[in-house]
């Protein structure tokens, strides 16, 4: 680093803080809006923990450093952190940037205010109420209720904000049935069972442990091989939990599984609810945004007879961290009723406006940071045809990837997707043309124990990361060993990208 004069502090000095911060701005449109983005740089610069630490200089001493020093501190910052808005980042459900959304994010950082009252927040609480009106005109609800989730607060260290969404969809269903377990808590409770598929996402059963529900709780549906839940076996199951003295009180459905990208038949689902009277909670934090698309939304039919969804328009509409929405079809306040603890030094009922405006007793966290300023800046910008493009782009795109894979020796699909995940194999050239053979099996067990490859994805994935050249996701699932999910997400997507992913597989794999 360089050796200049301290510069001990920036207060009170609004000149050296504005040099300060369009120098860091600048980095980071360098750095991470034009790199970043472009394909011909990394989409990581791979370090060791030990040597990274050592590169970053982690250590907090006594004295400040000068400007220059924390200007290159901000450039390594982001040298060595994993560009997720790369055209290659294919490695979650999140990835893209929106330079709309973005300058949401610069906005409401620099305004650094709390969602919770009118009095602090007046644009955003209106513009908050417009954003969620909207999401709940398609998923086809004329009034409800609603909040964006963020998970970036301590008390939240376990979830992100689809997480917390479907936490609180639990929540709100157990207040409705118990009121009493808000005073009394579990002592008010008989045994609760929940219900949701072997594809659900993690939080589902996070979420149970966290409200004391324990995961007992959770039954788990068979899901066909498409990784859809079976509403038979939902049938079977609340009978199941009858029988041994359990009290149903929620169904998770999920529109857009993590892995597979399955969509449950949600209309045959809600017949099982009504039958039952249970709460129809959809977890559609991945395929939500397909309701934009007139094409696709017919995947997610009977989302409107739900009684709560999850949605997070920082993943397919790269909305950036976080923005997690939910919606509730109720309107009697619901959310304020379970969660409300009229805080007098806060939610003073005697204010100069309608308190009403004042919606931070709707959740649990105190400060709750502006999220809808980011999607709201987009759609006003791309407008809901534009939205709908960049849906329909991703379907296209993960049609075209299908379409190329099969055409090629040595990538072999899980399955035909029916969303934008698509899940395959890479075959390794040493068994390529030998499936049909008594012993392939064999030899992809032996294969896959070798010291030296203890399996072909994992092996890909560290090459590729080392590399630089591009990040795409891998797991086993079931019966399946491991097998690539690609994430065809980014708007900034194109055939090329698709192309190269699979060039790139076949060279760092040549020699397995």
């Amino acid at each position: 680093m360089a050796d200049s004069k301290p510069l001990l502090s920036l207060d009170g000095d609004p000149m050296a803080a504005e040099a300060l911060l369009q120098d860091v701005f600048g980095i980071v449109v360098d750095e991470v809006v034009r790199k970043g983005t472009s394909a011909s740089e990394k989409v990581c610069e791979w370090k060791e923990p030990e040597e990274l630490k050592q590169l970053l200089d982690l250590e907090l001493r006594g004295e400040g450093e000068s400007q220059q020093q924390i200007l290159e501190r901000c450039r390594a910052v982001i040298h060595y952190s994993v560009k997720t808005c790369h055209p290659r980042f294919f490695n979650q459900l999140f990835s893209g940037l929106d330079p709309h959304a973005l300058a949401g994010r610069i906005i409401t950082e620099s305004l650094n205010t709390s969602q919770y009252t009118y009095e602090i927040a007046p644009v955003f609480v209106l513009m908050e109420e417009e954003v969620l009106r909207k999401l709940r005109a398609l998923v086809g609800w004329s009034s409800g209720d609603g909040v964006f989730c963020p998970g970036r607060r301590p008390f939240f260290g376990l979830f992100k904000g689809g997480s917390i969404s479907n936490m609180y969809a639990v929540n709100l269903a157990r207040y409705q049935r118990y009121p009493d377990c808000k005073q009394r808590g579990l002592r008010a409770l008989p045994p609760l069972a929940l219900f949701t598929s072997k594809e659900c996402h993690y939080s589902i059963k996070k979420g149970a442990a966290f409200l004391g529900l324990g995961t007992d709780s959770v039954r788990m549906v068979k899901a066909d091989e498409r990784g859809k839940m079976i509403p038979e076996d939902l049938e079977r199951q609340i009978s199941l939990a009858e029988a041994e003295g359990a009290v149903p009180f929620l169904v998770s459905a999920t529109s857009g599984t993590t892995v597979l990208g399955a969509f449950d038949p949600l209309e045959a689902i809600a017949d099982v609810c009504q039958r039952h009277g249970l709460w129809l909670h959809v977890d559609a934090a991945w395929g939500g945004s397909v309701l934009l698309s007139q094409t696709h939304r017919h995947l997610l039919n009977g989302i409107q007879r739900a009684d709560s969804v999850a949605w997070n328009p920082h993943k397919l509409l790269s909305a950036g961290l976080q923005c997690s929405a939910l919606l509730l079809r109720d309107t009697s306040n619901l959310l304020k009723r379970c969660h409300g603890s009229q805080a007098s030094y806060l939610f003073q009922q005697d204010k100069f406006y309608d308190v009403a405006l004042d919606t931070g007793d709707k959740v649990v966290q105190c400060g709750r940071r502006v999220d809808c300023l980011k999607l709201w800046l987009m759609w006003k910008a791309q407008g809901g045809q534009g939205l709908e493009r960049r849906v329909d782009q991703a379907f296209a795109l993960a049609r075209y990837l299908v379409e190329e894979l099969k055409k090629r020796e040595g990538f072999e699909l899980v399955m035909e997707p029916e969303f934008v995940n698509v899940c395959f194999w890479f075959v390794p050239p040493s068994l390529r043309g030998k499936k049909g053979s008594p012993d392939y099996s064999e030899r992809l067990a032996k294969l896959q124990r070798e010291a030296r490859l203890p399996q072909v994805a994992p092996v890909l994935k560290e090459r590729m990361v080392r590399k630089g050249s591009m990040m795409i996701g891998y797991q086993p699932h079931g019966s399946c060993g491991n097998f690539f999910r690609m994430v065809v997400a980014n708007p900034a997507l194109t055939r090329a990208d698709m192309d190269f992913l699979l060039n790139e597989l076949e060279r760092l794999g040549q020699d397995l």
